[in-house]
């Protein structure tokens, strides 16, 4: 049973270009959460912010404020994603990717798109984030298409999802241009990344190995952003080849012109694919850069590595490396259920639990990657079940913090700002089933 409903939805103006809402004013109290260290907790909630974390039992009976008692749920900070497609979202079933690789979806997708309307986007995407808010995710970035056949059409249609959503989550906008973006015959995307900055897109986005001048395209994102004082988030090196390094590019650029707002690399697939030193040395400069990147395991499993009929790579970036280096490292779902990943559950403990399997992080770290540094790199503030955290909160039936990305338990409570916005439970019936 769910029971999001659009009583939890708002209807006023934007709400901070994305940034938190924690401002809206709520109180409340968590009873009998479990920790991932076995403490069992109550929780005091005051405008949307943790006031304290003390021993079950404790928190007062008397008081008038809402509460909610978990019964020993697992209580974890909110989940995020920090890399989507909400206006692509559940468009698998209409856009089909024939082949099924990367250029196959963008065929396809680049088919697809003259034809959207404002209303379409905004249906899909409002499901999008109603799956992922049922899933425990507070916050959301999402890349938006712009270009000189669409404009602006993504941005203005997830402006409006922005602004009915804004009690559920956090959402950022990335304004996606298209290619190519350098040159005389990149003059009309150009215009059109500069028409959805205006138009409220909170960050500059691209891809730029897909130009004919990568070099030249981050350069030009960069000082499309450094001149609207906003942040970068690209598509980098979606792809297999290693003599692709377009994230050295993006280092360097940043480095060199001393760019002030915060930068994200997303996929960085090539990466994966060089010989150790090079992952290290281009690691080093990233970290210097102070570049967050965000590995996208679903969606590269699926697309990367279809010609390859023996040893088929992975897809995912150099973790180790990026790690070892200090670079600040996150996962995101990217697609769902669209030409570029004819799956995906919205889920953030899909991620993760990928992250484990295809990835080899450790359970903990694979969560930390899709919660608190994926906010981190998101620029939003910890939220976590301590006091003076944003009171971001899923609750899931589990034991451990293995158990709930292993089992993605179907029954959950997804707090935002305090708030219960999303309550799932599942019901299993199994007949004639022994009982112990």
């Amino acid at each position: 049973m769910v029971t999001l409903t659009t009583a939890n939805v708002a209807h006023g103006g934007r709400d901070g270009g994305g940034l938190p809402s924690a401002s809206v004013s709520a109180s409340c109290i968590l009873t009998d959460g479990l920790l991932p260290d076995g403490q069992r907790v109550d929780v005091t909630v005051v405008d949307g912010v943790v006031a304290a974390v003390e021993a079950a039992g404790s928190a007062r009976r008397d008081s008038p404020v809402e509460r909610h008692d978990l019964g020993g749920m697992l209580l974890l900070g909110g989940l995020a994603e920090p890399h989507a497609h909400l206006d692509k979202a559940l468009s698998a079933e209409t856009v089909l990717n024939v082949t099924g690789d990367l250029i196959g979806a963008i065929e396809a997708w680049l088919g697809a798109r003259s034809g959207l309307t404002i209303e379409n986007i905004m249906a899909r995407a409002l499901r999008a984030v109603e799956i992922s808010v049922e899933a425990g995710c507070t916050a959301i970035r999402t890349h938006v298409d712009v270009g000189a056949d669409i404009g602006t059409r993504g941005i203005e249609a997830l402006r409006e999802v922005r602004r009915l959503c804004r009690r559920l989550v956090d959402l950022q906008l990335v304004a996606l241009v298209g290619v190519p973006l350098t040159g005389a015959e990149g003059a009309g995307n150009r215009r059109a990344l500069v028409a959805a900055i205006e138009a409220g897109a909170d960050l500059v986005g691209g891809a730029p190995a897909l130009d004919p001048r990568p070099a030249e395209c981050v350069a030009v994102c960069l000082d499309v952003a450094a001149d609207a004082g906003l942040g970068v988030d690209l598509h980098i090196d979606e792809t297999l080849d290693p003599r692709t390094r377009t994230l050295a590019d993006l280092a360097r650029g940043v480095l060199e012109r001393g760019f002030a707002h915060p930068v994200t690399a997303g996929h960085c697939v090539s990466l994966g694919m060089m010989a150790e030193s090079d992952q290290r040395r281009i690691a080093a400069l990233v970290a210097e850069a102070g570049i967050g990147v965000v590995t996208l395991p679903q969606t590269n499993l699926f697309l990367q590595g279809r010609d390859h009929r023996t040893a088929t790579p992975r897809g995912l970036t150099a973790l180790g490396a990026l790690t070892e280096a200090g670079v600040r490292v996150a996962g995101g779902g990217d697609n769902l259920q669209d030409p570029f990943n004819l799956m995906g559950r919205g889920d953030p403990f899909e991620a993760a639990s990928l992250l484990v399997t295809a990835g080899h992080q450790l359970p903990q770290a694979a969560l930390a990657a899709v919660s608190s540094r994926a906010r981190d790199i998101m620029g939003l503030p910890a939220a976590e079940v301590h006091p003076g955290a944003v009171a971001d909160f899923v609750a899931v039936d589990a034991f451990s913090e293995r158990e709930a990305i292993a089992a993605a338990p179907g029954t959950r409570r997804t707090f935002k700002a305090g708030r219960l916005v999303a309550h799932t439970v599942r019901d299993v019936v199994v007949p004639g089933a022994p009982r112990a």
